[in-house]
């Protein structure tokens, strides 16, 4: 390996290679530690499983009218859908655990210019989706469900069932979480040399219909949930623009980075 190029320097730890059942079971074992994390949290969560649930549908109900309540359409829906909850907090809670699992795991094999930027973005990842998460109950949630509620006539009774309702949740955390991932996925493409900043730049406009795209088919069918979605993916994408322009790697930098990793391949054929 050419000690001229960091970037491509040989992983830290060469000697320390594995057997394929060696490394199956390690595999098995952090995911064993990954699980055993998500179910102790779960534990300690379950004897607040009917408070979880209400707090998660507190946006809802504040949309509802006054006395509505939430429906049970399924026999066992009023205990599985609050377990399901649970469960998914506790996921979100042990998250940290389960990705230092996932870096445990596979850092060995990176190089050492890639476990200094694996690291850093494991942890702005995990701030980043917290912040999407939140935005979306405390800002989306309160405005969307409100708007909905208004055009709701006398004559029709407001009340989702609660099955329907955590589906729906799930996929707007899910969406807007994935969207605040997108500074760090731009940062990312730039340093690992598949996008310049001249590129991001001219993609652009690309994004800009993409994001309402993607804002129609992952919200409901109204203006402002697919606006709520859109608007922030267009504004973070821009954020990681500024990002690469301000501590990126330059377009030069990327162009060199590609040829030297082509000779690198070429050299190992």
């Amino acid at each position: 390996m050419s000690q001229d190029n960091p970037q491509l320097e040989a992983p830290d730890d060469p000697a320390n290679e594995q057997p394929l059942v060696a490394h199956l079971i390690e595999l098995r074992n952090r995911l064993m530690k990954s699980v055993i994390a998500i179910i102790v949290v779960f534990a300690c969560l379950s004897p607040f499983m009917k408070q979880i649930f209400d707090f998660l549908s507190q946006p809802l109900m504040v949309a509802l009218p006054q006395g509505a309540k939430l429906l049970a359409t399924g026999v066992v829906a009023p205990f599985f859908v609050p377990l399901k909850v649970t469960l998914f907090v506790a996921f979100l809670i042990a998250l940290p655990v389960v990705l230092y699992q996932a870096w445990a795991y596979i850092a060995p094999a990176l190089y050492r210019s890639e476990k200094r930027l694996a690291f850093p973005i494991l942890i702005s990842s995990i701030v980043m989706f917290a912040i999407g998460m939140a935005y979306c109950y405390f800002i989306v949630f309160r405005m969307v469900f409100q708007f909905i509620a208004g055009f709701s006539p006398d004559s029709v009774n407001f009340a989702p069932d609660i099955d329907s309702y955590f589906s729906f949740v799930l996929t707007m955390f899910l969406a807007f979480g994935m969207t605040f991932e997108v500074p760090i996925i731009v940062v990312v493409l730039n340093r690992v040399g598949i996008a310049t900043y001249s590129k991001l730049t001219k993609a652009r406009p690309y994004v800009i219909v993409g994001a309402f795209v993607l804002a129609a088919i992952f919200t409901p069918p109204d203006a402002l949930s697919q606006i709520l979605l859109a608007l922030p993916l267009v504004i973070l994408y821009q954020v990681g623009i500024w990002c690469v322009k301000i501590a990126g790697v330059s377009d030069e930098e990327v162009e060199e980075l590609k040829e030297k990793k082509k000779e690198e391949m070429a050299k190992g054929i």
